[in-house]
């Protein structure tokens, strides 16, 4: 070949190389493209992950699995154990495709299939084969996991889990699920209706938190048993928080044959929140806010709240009654909660749902909670708070060998803050005189009636009560129930208890002469300044030993004195002799959610675990008050 030919065809060769480019290159991503790659699974993508493409490509089955993919998760399913079955890559690939698979044709086969890969990879025998927390896979196989059991365990209405024993197919045998039906019994009860909250997307709560582990977050119905009997405490119309975990022995080795045993385990939250898998901890997947939220539809406590304000006006009356969401324990403090006017307890679902999330609280207190009709006579609602609390410490520690029941803590809103006040105040007559100038032993009336004054008008401390918590509370009267004509309305439809009738007959008798007035007052009367009773309540000291805190929204920045939340003025919630006093600047009423109250609250209880020391390790606390404080605290209650 002549020279100029040969130069032509290295030069022609040269551009063929240019123009194909180099075989192998890099091309610069965006950190939020970074992410993306690495991240990507079937479980958020349409398509799988690195990991499971990677192995695809290594048995030569990404055609196949595109095609066939049956044939190809088979085919991955024999190299995969053809050399024991300690392939970690291949089983993970296995779990994620056996899952992409069932989602996108309803297969229960291949979803259950996904749940056994996806737990081989993560609990094999030998500890030392085990992924490690930090790989990526490690959160994707717990999540395919817990869809796996989901999409196998879905009862036939496809809303909820069917838990029983049976035999299940699989794509290459069968499993045998054993599942001991007396899992089921919780507090008297049977829990039904396993809701898996996954499904659920929430609205209304400030935060919905997570603790991410392993198995089905589920929300459970208790059904009562025939067996159970006695007085109802933990409320009946709830949702338990559990987890549905299905446990396998030698997982990698049975997968590798064609029939599986595992057992079906349901641990309601109460109970715990970690398992031991081969003696190793590990942490249970659980959705407390999830339960809550469900909770809070199903009872429909909004709807309740008129006619708890309204009593029989309306039809309805709703008996007042002291509740808890989990039984009770003893070595926790009970943490009482007591909404306001025309209100309940579903008012306190933020505050509940970040405080029963922070351990540092939850394994130190039981949460109750105070519902009561907010129409009537504060000092009648406040008898049946004290009496509540009083008969339920009694039943639930008769001997008094449990410390921390009687280090309880009350935290009450707006009107709830004056029945809080009434669980630890001496009274002595004061209220009685108020009421009426004729001596209490000099009243004609029944046995029945004096018993219920004696009860409302002349109280004495609660001596397992040792903190309160004041919110929003209108010590010195509502200006919104005095100035407003919706208020007074309101007033002239409020119909009160039957034996709050027959008292104010009697005291009506000509003969008595007792009453200062002409009809007993609501507890809009109550509450309007300058009416006698909230003169007398806010000229009554909290009891010594007792420690008060204030927390008093306003909506603005203006001089205090001026302030207002939008139904309680500043300086009506002020009250002197409080450890603490913390003002929370554009926030309204209805503070109960907002961030800055619930880390006050937090705070409280944080320091009241260290003081009460009740059998449990104090905890060091070193939280300040939150900015907008107006004192550090002033000691305790006058002398």
């Amino acid at each position: 070949m002549k020279a100029p030919t040969l130069r032509i065809c290295i030069l022609a060769l040269a551009l063929t190389t240019v123009a194909c480019g180099d075989p192998v290159g890099v091309k610069k991503l965006t950190a939020r493209d970074q992410y993306r790659q690495l991240q990507g699974n079937a479980l958020t993508t349409d398509t799988p992950s690195d990991a499971a493409e990677i192995v695809l490509r290594r048995h030569n089955l990404v055609e196949t699995y595109a095609d066939q993919p049956e044939l190809a998760l088979e085919t991955l399913r024999a190299a995969t154990f053809s050399y024991g079955p300690n392939n970690g890559d291949d089983l993970f690939a296995l779990a994620e495709l056996s899952h992409q698979y069932a989602d996108s044709t309803g297969s229960r086969p291949y979803a259950l299939a996904s749940a056994l890969y996806a737990y081989a990879f993560l609990f094999p025998t030998d500890p030392t084969l085990r992924p490690k927390p930090i790989d990526a896979r490690y959160r994707w196989a717990a999540d395919i996991y817990a869809a796996g059991l989901t999409q196998a365990l879905a009862a036939p209405d496809g809303q909820t889990l069917d838990l029983k024993a049976g035999t299940y197919p699989l794509p290459f045998g069968t499993a045998v699920i054993q599942f001991d039906a007396h899992e089921t019994e919780w507090s008297g009860r049977t829990l039904t209706d396993f809701v898996p909250t996954e499904q659920f997307e929430i609205y209304g709560l400030n935060n919905r938190y997570r603790q991410p582990g392993i198995g089905v977050p589920l929300a459970a119905k208790p059904v009562v048993t025939a067996s159970h009997d006695g007085e109802e405490f933990v409320a009946k119309q709830i949702r338990v928080p559990a987890t549905a975990v299905l446990l396998i022995e030698d997982p990698r080795l049975q997968v590798a044959g064609d029939t599986v045993n595992g057992d079906l385990n349901l641990y309601p939250v109460d109970q715990r929140d970690t398992i031991e898998i081969d003696g190793t901890p590990v942490p249970l997947e659980i959705d407390r806010s999830a339960s809550l939220a469900v909770s809070l539809v199903e009872v429909g406590f909004w709807r309740q709240e008129l006619s708890n304000f309204l009593g029989n006006a309306i039809g309805t009356r709703r008996p007042a009654r002291l509740f808890a969401r989990e039984p009770y324990r003893a070595g926790r403090i009970p943490l009482v909660f007591v909404h306001g006017t025309n209100s309940s307890a579903a008012r306190w679902a933020d505050m509940v749902n970040d405080l029963e999330n922070d351990p540092r609280i939850r394994t130190r207190y039981q949460f109750w909670f105070f519902s009561y009709d907010s129409g009537n006579p504060i000092p009648y609602s406040a008898m049946l708070l004290r009496k509540a609390l009083t008969q339920t410490v009694a039943r639930l520690d008769p001997d008094g060998r449990d410390p921390c029941a009687r280090q309880m803590v009350v935290v009450g809103h707006s009107q709830g803050g004056l029945l809080t006040k009434m669980t630890v105040v001496d009274s002595g007559s004061v209220f009685w005189k108020e009421f009426s100038d004729v001596p209490f032993d000099q009243v004609q009336m029944s046995e029945q009636s004096r018993e219920l004054v004696e009860q409302t008008m002349f109280v004495k401390p609660l001596p397992f009560v040792t903190r309160v918590i004041f919110i929003s509370t209108p010590h010195q009267g509502s200006y919104l129930t005095g100035w407003t004509l919706v208020p007074r309305l309101a007033a002239r439809l409020i119909s009160l208890p039957r034996d709050l009738v027959t008292l104010s007959t009697d005291l009506a008798n000509p003969a008595n002469r007792a009453m200062k007035m002409q009809r007993l007052p609501t507890a809009l009367d109550n509450m309007s300044p300058g009416q006698p009773f909230i003169k007398a309540l806010a000229s009554l000291p909290v009891a010594p030993g007792v420690t008060s805190h204030s927390i008093i929204p306003v909506v603005g920045d203006g001089p205090l004195e001026d302030e207002v939340d939008g139904v309680v003025a500043y300086k009506s919630a002020h009250i002197e002799a409080v450890e603490s006093e913390v003002v929370i600047h554009h926030s309204g009423h209805s503070t109960q959610g907002d961030p800055r109250t619930v880390d006050e609250v937090r705070r409280i209880l944080l320091e009241h675990i260290e003081k009460a020391n009740c059998g449990q390790r104090p905890l060091r606390v070193t939280s300040p008050l939150q900015p907008g404080s107006t004192k550090p605290g002033v000691g305790g209650p006058p002398k």
